[in-house]
């Protein structure tokens, strides 16, 4: 019983510690003003929350965030940079209020949704009573393999992962094509103009014209 309790206070410290880095990973991202600071900074969000989800058995979700977020994610908002400045530019404090008004009203209605949810771990919750209590009953019989995760995607919705896994391949590579095309005009055009000599005045300019014909 002692080995239990230690064991469940020990993941519970691992989750605080894990919380408490997305929190300040987050804080740090939104007073930041280097893009570049900011990719990498949400790369690593998408790393801990990855870690966070592998902590609380959600091995599936863990993989998608650290490939699709840590990953894919990363290297397309790195090839969007391009495009743009590499420092974002100081805002008003006023024009900070309205978002946050919108975050704190979304935080309160999903605080108030989470009421009515079944306790975490409950046996009469309606994911241990149906669906999911059938794949845990016949998993092992159908394909071998304890974790049950593993056989609902590949097996039991398999089709169903292969066409999520198409979506976000084909977006991806979407995006990545964008980004290259754009880059090649944009931040070609952008050097041309940064290389070139600044404009004459107009007298200069007339007087070397005169300078050049005689």
């Amino acid at each position: 019983m002692d080995e239990v309790m230690d064991v469940n206070i020990g993941m519970e410290m691992v989750n605080i510690v894990l919380l408490g880095m997305l929190f300040i990973v987050g804080i740090a991202i939104a007073r930041m003003r280097s893009l570049f600071g900011i990719v990498m900074l949400s790369g690593i969000y998408s790393l801990v929350s990855a870690a966070w989800y592998v902590a609380v058995d959600a091995v599936d979700v863990a993989f998608t965030e650290a490939a699709v977020g840590a990953g894919m994610s990363t290297a397309v908002l790195l090839g969007a940079m391009l495009l743009t400045s590499r420092t974002a530019k100081p805002e008003k404090p006023l024009k900070h209020l309205g978002p946050f008004l919108v975050c704190i009203v979304t935080g309160i209605l999903l605080i108030y949704a989470t009421v009515d949810l079944p306790g975490f771990g409950d046996p009469n919750s309606p994911v241990n009573t149906g669906v999911g209590l059938t794949y845990l009953q016949i998993n092992w019989h159908d394909t071998g393999i304890p974790n049950v995760v593993t056989p609902v995607l590949g097996s039991y919705r398999g089709f169903d992962t292969l066409g999520e896994t198409t979506v976000v391949f084909v977006a991806g590579l979407a995006v990545a094509l964008l980004l290259g095309f754009g880059e090649r005009s944009l931040a070609e055009t952008i050097r041309k103009e940064d290389k070139a000599p600044p404009p004459l005045p107009k007298d200069d300019a007339t007087s070397n014209e005169k300078e050049g014909k005689e």
